[in-house]
């Protein structure tokens, strides 16, 4: 369609993002976040009251945390000013500072918005604290990384942090449904319906972007008016308007400590379906697969130990397999592994004995090792009497002695203690029989 047939309104826009005209201007156009905006919440709050400390929004993409920001500037009548870890630098700053004292003098407040805040490195931020600290600056700073890693403690004891929610199902479904309608800001002069099926395939695979929901929609509408007296979004709009969004999921940060417990607590829970869930999620956000592997092995030896011992071997396997296969086909040894160490029995005994052990041998120091059971390949250690006494147990009934195998100040004491669950309860039942014929 010719440019100059759109809608004015439309038309004035047309370089500008449908996600970028759809910001909301004040708190009431605000989608989500009720638990900070909601009536008598944090923000709405401090917002009726005039008020704005420095802050640090940390949420996902998509959550609001710039639009937020923005809102909370204009609502305070302060001079909201942006500054960017990639364009912006130490002279930036100072103009900045400049122009916030002359307007402190005034009685007026700036607000200086710092966008991903986490690309900033530690002497960048360092530059932020004295102005924060005499309130010439109200800092916001936007991360979608943990700040207990990514700011620094001086800064951050200095800002409230606020954690931003995913949008959910609700949120991206208004949010998709005020840019149909609105004639103004959003595409409600070009008149289009959206089909339950687009909008469901929109709203489950924007995965709680509100700015990729828009984005999308935006694509999508484009696509189904280029057809001929359509006025209907479908689903075949919808999948080649988004195609493929990758997974939230950054490999270097909190997320990827997040998916990977809830990997192994699931594996630790004996849920086969909900372990597969996280394992293929790490795999279609592209994890490293050795990387799963390796938790597996360490995971089959802590959490199933000696319950199945068949379950390390299968662990190592499903490593030798991935490394041998490798991607995609090694999703399927990986998948064979995940199901084997969720389903089987469980028991930290041994993880628990080795805790144990460790703990002596650090607290108590090289504790001398009993003379019978030192090796003795020289006529002076057996002079010394190296090895005396010692008792061969194959030539004992049952392989069983009396002989004592630790230092006398750790006899009696016992780290392991199988439980009754699979293998284990043949483990447990042998050493109490051997515990029995040493009494």
């Amino acid at each position: 369609m010719d440019l100059f047939e759109l809608n004015p309104s439309i038309q004035a826009r047309a370089g500008q993002p449908l996600a970028d005209r759809m910001r909301p201007k004040t708190l009431d156009e605000f989608v989500g976040q009720e638990h900070l905006l909601g009536p008598g919440k944090l923000l709405r709050g401090m917002t009726e009251a005039g008020e704005l400390p420095s802050l640090i929004l940390w949420g996902p993409p998509g959550s609001g945390k710039t639009t937020l920001a923005q809102i909370l500037a204009h609502g305070a009548g302060a001079n909201c000013v942006r500054f960017s870890a990639v364009n912006s630098g130490v002279k930036d700053l100072k103009k900045i500072i400049e122009e916030a004292e002359k307007l402190h003098r005034l009685g007026k407040r700036t607000v200086l918005f710092v966008d991903e805040i986490h690309h900033f490195n530690k002497a960048q931020q360092d530059n932020f604290l004295p102005h924060v600290e005499r309130g010439t600056l109200v800092l916001i700073g936007a991360t979608t990384e943990n700040p207990s890693f990514e700011v620094i403690s001086p800064l951050l004891s200095r800002c409230q942090v606020l954690v931003l929610n995913p949008l959910s199902v609700d949120d991206i479904e208004k949010i998709i449904d005020r840019a149909l309608q609105d004639p103004h800001r959003g595409l409600g002069a070009w008149q289009l319906e959206i089909t339950a099926e687009a909008r469901e395939f929109l709203i489950q695979h924007s995965q709680g972007d509100g700015r990729a929901a828009l984005n999308a929609l935006e694509t999508a509408a484009t696509l189904a008016r280029k057809e001929k007296g359509n006025k209907r979004i479908g689903i075949n709009h919808a999948q080649e308007a988004l195609q493929r969004k990758p997974l939230y999921y950054d490999k270097a940060g909190e997320e990827h400590y997040n998916v990977i417990s809830a990997f192994i607590k699931s594996l630790r829970g004996s849920d086969p379906d909900a372990a597969l869930y996280w394992m293929t999620r790490m795999v279609e956000a592209g994890e490293e697969p050795l990387f799963i592997a390796r938790r597996m092995v360490i995971f089959a030896a802590e959490d199933i130990g000696n319950a199945d011992p068949l379950a390390l071997q299968i662990a190592v396997a499903v490593k030798d397999a991935v490394d041998f296969v490798g991607m995609p086909e090694g999703i399927i040894p990986l998948a064979q592994g995940v199901t084997y160490l969720a389903a089987a029995p469980k028991s930290n005994a041994s993880y628990r004995a080795m805790m144990a052990a460790r703990s002596d041998a650090r607290e108590r120091g090289p504790l001398p090792v009993p003379l019978h059971l030192r090796n003795a390949p020289t006529p002076l250690m057996r002079n010394l009497r190296y090895g005396e006494d010692y008792k061969y147990p194959h030539d004992y009934e049952d392989a069983i002695t009396d002989q004592a195998y630790r230092p006398a100040e750790l006899e009696g004491k016992l780290y392991y203690s199988p439980s009754d669950r699979g293998y284990e309860q043949t483990i447990r039942d042998y050493l109490n029989q051997v515990r029995r014929a040493k009494e």
